[in-house]
């Protein structure tokens, strides 16, 4: 095999509203300011969009993205998964939005298909310790590889092993910064569960995860780094992430994967490898939310890149557009795909350029 196609899904939020609508539910009670049962976000994206079957099918949040993977084929499928696998623990203090998703429901997870769940976020220890080890379990007993987090700052760094073709491996690392809501004391130590947290996203830092890649991937293997860092909202890429992913490409990683941001942020191909600054959400309760409507975040990506297996560098980029109706994925309408093709050509250097609609109504960008 001379390429490998990955799928790369920014956040996926199958706790809340989602879990609601799932077969079997866990207890709506929520501790939000605004909004203290689950089914209430059912009830806005049904006042948005018409009526959501309850019980839905364990696949519905997924819908039409499904049958788009099935076409498309990617070799590994890598999101992030920003809610806790649990009917257990207790709401962490101090925290105003909770996320978990019934034991029961991992059907959901599984029907994608997924083989590796970024875990290091804001969200992963909403229902502290014993939360996030069922998350562990949960998926452990699936066959979905972690990353990200671990019952110890040992387990919580290393990376999840993905096998290839030609005796080679994706090495997939996940992180997280402050800027994304990650409290500081949910970082993983010697002898504590919780999530590999940088303390900042800086040279030193960027420098620090470099070396524990080198100490653990071979001359074959192919890098990931999946990133949760910035705001929910806004287009603005910080200098200091542009450089901290940069050290990372330049230290041999093969494609950083962002993600906290509800929305698409800028795509970068520096020295021939993949930044997403900001994969945007794929699976939510937020639609019939508003306040927020210039972003389009009812538009997501299911991101595509193509790999040299050999050395690494990009050798195209596709995505395909999708939008949330029904709490379920469709197929983007033509006029959509065009608005996020538009927009994500047009940042400006040092940002990709030249993104355009194949004839197969996927975004796609050929690497000069």
């Amino acid at each position: 095999m001379s390429d490998v196609t990955l799928l790369l899904g920014g956040d996926v939020m199958t706790g809340r509203g989602v879990d609601a609508i799932l077969p079997a539910p866990g207890p709506p009670e929520l501790r939000e300011p605004a909004v203290r049962d689950a089914r209430d976000y059912v009830g806005l994206a049904e006042a948005a969009a018409g009526p959501v079957p309850r019980p839905a099918p364990p696949a519905w949040p997924w819908g039409e993205a499904l049958d788009l993977l099935d076409a498309l084929r990617p070799d590994v499928r890598v999101v992030n998964l920003e809610t806790a696998v649990t009917g257990r623990g207790a709401h962490a203090p101090a925290k105003a939005i909770h996320y978990r998703m019934h034991p029961a429901n991992l059907p959901c997870l599984t029907a994608a298909r997924l083989d590796v769940c970024a875990l290091a976020n804001n969200h992963i220890l909403d229902f502290g310790a014993v939360g996030l080890t069922d998350t562990l379990d949960a998926l452990a007993g699936t066959g979905i590889a972690t990353a990200g987090a671990g019952r110890d700052e040992a387990s919580a760094w290393a990376p999840a092993r993905v096998p290839l073709a030609a005796g080679r491996r994706l090495l997939v690392w996940s992180v997280a910064a402050p800027s994304s809501g990650v409290p500081p004391p949910w970082a993983a130590t010697a002898d504590a569960p919780g999530v590999a947290y940088l303390p900042e996203v800086s040279a030193a830092s960027a420098d620090a995860l470099a070396g524990r890649i080198a100490a653990v991937a071979g001359p074959g293997d192919r890098v990931l780094v999946s990133v949760h860092w910035g705001s929910n909202w806004g287009y603005d890429v910080p200098p200091e992430h542009a450089d901290f992913a940069h050290r990372l490409v330049d230290a041999g990683v093969d494609v950083v994967h962002g993600h906290s941001s509800h929305h698409p942020r800028p795509v970068e191909v520096y020295h021939d490898r993949l930044v997403l600054y900001g994969c945007g959400d794929l699976v939510d309760d937020y639609e019939g939310i508003g306040g927020q409507e210039a972003y389009r975040p009812e538009l997501r990506l299911l991101w595509l890149p193509t790999l040299d297996a050999a050395t690494g560098a990009l050798r195209r980029l596709r995505a395909a557009p999708v939008r949330m109706r029904r709490m379920r994925l469709e197929r983007a309408a033509p006029g959509d795909a065009r608005w996020l093709a538009d927009l994500l050509g047009g940042f400006g250097p040092p940002f990709a350029s030249g993104f355009d609609v194949d004839p197969d109504g996927l975004l796609a960008l050929q690497p000069r």
